[in-house]
């Protein structure tokens, strides 16, 4: 699908693409750190036929819903076309010892041979966190691995 990037001198940059019906839908990314969602009239793609301002915690929360599925979603088609490798959610509880710890300090890969492809946040993907992402208390955490490997992972996150 082609994302068309234009330029709004003074105001900002402007991201949409055309729908399968037709519609265009964008993004417009403010200099001042604003965001509208916005769809393009069906007959005039210039001009604006609706438009939400979302702050920036709405639009983190957009993403998430939009991405988060998807991340899973494909992760899962993607695994079923790899015998002996599965994709599981694990949940960071609060009484977790890595609450509040760096990713690295799980030595997850090196433990279990599990691979941590993502974290999801309130709704906000982290995709291939760094070894220095820190884990929060309801932190859901996308993993890939074999069975045994991901219940090792599994206890790692709640147990130490």
């Amino acid at each position: 699908m082609d994302v068309t990037v234009t330029p709004l001198p003074g105001l900002g940059t402007r991201q949409d693409f055309t729908t399968g019906s037709g519609h265009r839908v964008g993004v417009i990314t403010y200099r001042d750190g604003r965001f509208e969602l916005i769809v393009s009239d069906h007959e005039d793609p210039d001009k604006v036929a609706a438009s939400v301002e979302l702050s920036s915690t709405e639009t983190s929360t957009l993403a998430g819903l939009l991405g988060a599925p998807q991340l899973v979603s494909k992760l899962a088609e993607q695994q079923r076309e790899v015998a002996g490798v599965t994709t599981w959610q694990l949940p960071v509880p609060a009484g977790s010892p890595y609450a509040g710890r760096e990713l690295g300090d799980t030595e997850m890969r090196t433990r279990t041979s599990v691979s941590i492809v993502a974290v999801v946040r309130e709704g906000v993907v982290h995709p291939s966190p760094r070894p220095d992402f820190v884990f929060a208390a309801g932190d859901l955490v996308v993993v890939v691995g074999t069975t045994e490997g991901l219940r090792a992972a599994g206890e790692i996150l709640t147990q130490g």
